[in-house]
């Protein structure tokens, strides 16, 4: 098995057991350990992604995964092919106003070190933050038409990667249903569809994957 294969597959099975945050909901939510050159990163997952066992698993990753046909990959391949990391891997609960709890930031402090692990063991070409919280762990914006729709650099303890950030494809936004959000998703879409690292994963050259 490839070396830095090895490490992920550690490092997952560390991450899997991890119990930092009493705030937080279990199980740890993570996607399939591939070394592949676009590395995926939402914000937390939702209540169902724990039962189901995946991030994206309900209704957001409905409409994410289309984005994704769209530009030539199946939600399948999406998930063997591309790692899916988060800002947060376990459920923040639900906020007593209505919707999903918003991390504390010692909550994505803790996090952020295995996010950090994995881009080092990875070393995506091509890193896609999806939704505000997660474009933050990235890139300095205050709002999204500042950052969507454009290709970033990411220059991180030896990593150089690119960056496209997309809109979070929550049901409850429209900022991607409606201008200037609607063309500015457009516009990030057709910057990952040409970017070099999204037609290595759509031939299928994943660099090794364990299911």
């Amino acid at each position: 098995m490839n070396e830095r294969l090895r490490s992920l597959i550690l490092h997952q099975e560390a991450l899997k057991n991890c119990a930092r945050c009493p705030g937080m909901i279990g199980p740890v939510v993570m996607g399939h350990a591939v070394l592949s050159p676009v590395l995926l990163i939402g914000q937390a997952p939702g209540s169902k992604e724990g039962q189901l066992g995946k991030p994206f698993a309900w209704t957001a990753g409905k409409t994410l995964f289309k984005w994704f046909a769209e530009i030539g990959l199946s939600e399948d391949d999406f998930r063997s092919r591309v790692y899916m990391a988060a800002v947060c891997r376990c459920f923040p609960g639900k906020n007593p106003k209505g919707g999903d709890r918003v991390p504390a930031i010692e909550e994505i402090d803790r996090c952020a070190e295995w996010l950090n692990a994995e881009l080092q063991l990875i070393k995506p070409k091509l890193v896609i933050p999806v939704g505000k919280l997660a474009i933050r762990q990235i890139l300095a914006a205050d709002r999204l038409d500042q950052v969507i729709g454009l290709r970033h650099k990411l220059r991180r303890d030896g990593l150089d990667a690119d960056v496209i950030p997309l809109p979070h494809p929550s049901g409850a936004s429209t900022w991607h249903r409606r201008e200037p959000g609607k063309m500015l998703l457009h516009d990030a879409l057709r910057l990952i569809r040409e970017h070099p690292a999204w037609a290595e994963v759509c031939r299928g050259s994943d660099g090794g994957t364990l299911r």
